[in-house]
């Protein structure tokens, strides 16, 4: 046999014999459960929320749906889906205890949550962005100087906005909140002059409140967020079989239905690298 047969023949030989590898580690637990445990963002628009019957919905959560599906067919089995709600705490917590198989949520990739948690491919790319009251001359972010700004405690968002005064040597008071909605809340009654997050989820957040009209986006990317499926760390096979069904879903164009579902109506509010993300989301088989 010529030896670049001889090649050929040992790649088919190895593919096969990858693919006749027993299930193991958690695609074993999922298979022999038939339950994927998928931690959610309850306040989390348009990425993860809950809607007004009170299920999970969201661009993230319905990604996450579809990537079940394929593990269905991976693993020749009907999955049922056990829904867990987190927090911007206990999203971590529930990664690190293995309490989820997956978190469908807004949660940024970074090296230093890398130690923790492990990721899939990335699946949106947003900025920091300040929500602002309209009408009170705030054009840009530099206008926030001397301001009080509200963060959450512990987000890249409150990292971003931290670095970007360090960076314009700028002095701002930082207010922190537990909870987005309350940020939103402290903003619409003036007890801060911008409040700090995703941007995509800051306008969500104030049409959610009605405050479309009395707000308005500061134009800058403030940082870049890049959104993916946080997994529990160590097991290549069910980060491969994640990244494979959201790789599918992204060649197959269903990603624009899902972003055309759910973010279509922000417009120019997305993110400059949504684009990019789309085209190198279906990674080749």
């Amino acid at each position: 046999m010529r030896p670049a047969i001889s090649a050929l023949a040992g790649l088919v030989l190895a593919g096969n014999f990858a693919s006749a590898q027993p299930i193991d580690g958690r695609l074993k637990i999922i298979h022999d459960t038939a339950t994927l445990r998928i931690a959610y963002r309850t306040n989390s628009p348009p990425f993860s929320y809950v809607d007004a019957q009170g299920r999970p919905v969201g661009y993230t959560v319905e990604l996450c749906e579809r990537v079940a599906r394929s593990l269905e067919a991976h693993l020749s089995v009907r999955l049922a889906i056990k829904w867990i709600p987190v927090d911007e705490r206990t999203r971590f917590e529930a990664m690190a205890n293995e309490t989820a198989d997956m978190e469908c949520g807004s949660t940024t990739v970074s090296l230093s949550r890398l130690k923790i948690v492990d990721f899939s491919s990335v699946v949106f790319a947003e900025s920091t962005g300040v929500l602002v009251k309209s009408g009170r001359g705030f054009l840009l972010f530099d206008n926030m100087a001397g301001k009080n700004i509200g963060i959450i405690a512990g987000t890249t968002n409150a990292r971003a906005v931290r670095d970007q005064l360090a960076r314009r040597n700028l002095r701002a008071t930082l207010v922190e909140f537990g909870d987005r909605r309350e940020g939103i809340a402290a903003l619409a009654r003036g007890d801060v002059d911008g409040f700090a997050s995703d941007k995509l989820v800051l306008l969500a957040l104030a049409r959610a409140a009605n405050l479309q009209d009395a707000t308005v986006l500061l134009p800058e990317d403030l940082s870049f967020e890049p959104f993916a499926i946080m997994l529990p760390r160590g097991d290549w096979a069910f980060r491969l079989a994640v990244n494979t069904g959201l790789a599918r879903v992204f060649r197959s164009g269903e990603i624009i239905e899902l972003y055309s579902k759910y973010l279509g109506d922000f417009g120019r509010g997305a993110s400059n690298w949504a684009g990019v993300v789309f085209i190198f989301g279906g990674l080749p088989e």
